[in-house]
């Protein structure tokens, strides 16, 4: 009798953590992309000459889909090599040719994420 009281305990739980994380998902907590999709990430294109080089700080990326999420807008803009470092969140950006933050800020937050800092 104790012993299934435990279990039910236990149960409702773990019930109650895995309910709070998926409506939290599902209200856009954390702003992650959802996952799955085909996308393909592209590598960073080789620049001519480098004029700069700067570090984006980026929050809301949780998986290997919004890192190339991220990663593909930023290189999809001229004049921009970029990398992305999902594990410390950050795109490191190389500039063949000289690009606002505003526009690199626009193209991320496009996409759901927050831009901490540009440096």
């Amino acid at each position: 009798m104790v012993s299934n009281i435990i279990i039910i305990v236990i149960l409702a739980v773990a019930l109650f953590f895995a309910i709070k994380s998926t409506v939290a998902h599902f209200k856009g907590q954390g702003a992650c992309c959802g996952g799955g999709g085909s996308d393909v990430k592209t590598k960073p294109r080789k620049l001519d000459t480098v004029m700069a080089q700067k570090v984006m700080r980026i929050d809301g990326m949780h998986c290997e889909h919004c890192y190339t999420r991220v990663q593909n807008v930023l290189n999809s803009i001229d004049g921009i090599s970029a990398r992305v470092i999902g594990s410390r969140k950050l795109a490191v950006i190389k500039y063949g040719k000289e690009v606002s933050d505003d526009t690199l800020v626009k193209a991320v937050t496009d996409l759901g994420y927050e831009v901490r800092s540009i440096q």
